[in-house]
């Protein structure tokens, strides 16, 4: 999962989210930034009691924000998402001593992008095809 502020970037350079389950987002600019929500079709939820975890099914959940414009929700694109959005662009991901390293094939000449995190390295990669950044 990127960053918040990466993900601006990708939303500010045209990156298009459809919703589906297992999505991961934020509502940014109110307070929740740290609070990561996901799209999900049950809520489910974990109660720790005495006897141990128990997993628990309890349908609709009631909260004070009913529903909210998917625009203002930021999406936090996961790994996998990223990377399938690179494309045959995509050659390959290494790890080396100053990071983790996205390597591009961009008509026919390579270009690395370089994070700490896989995800952010994934995610500057899909920014640098977008907008060059």
């Amino acid at each position: 999962m990127v960053s918040i502020e990466l993900a601006r970037k990708l939303r500010e350079a045209g990156l298009k989210w459809e919703p589906q389950p297992g999505d991961r987002f934020v509502i940014p600019d109110r307070g929740m930034d740290d609070d990561v929500f996901v799209v999900s079709q049950m809520v489910v939820d974990v109660h720790d009691f005495p006897e141990g975890r128990v997993l628990g099914f309890n349908g609709t959940v009631e909260w004070a924000l009913d529903s909210l414009e998917k625009d203002s929700a930021l999406w936090l694109p996961s790994e996998t998402q990223l990377r399938d959005r690179l494309g045959g662009s995509f050659v390959s991901l290494t790890s080396a001593d100053d990071g983790y390293h996205v390597t591009l094939d961009i008509a026919g000449r390579r270009q690395d992008v370089v994070d700490d995190d896989p995800a952010e390295a994934y995610g500057k990669a899909l920014l640098y095809l977008a907008s060059g950044e």
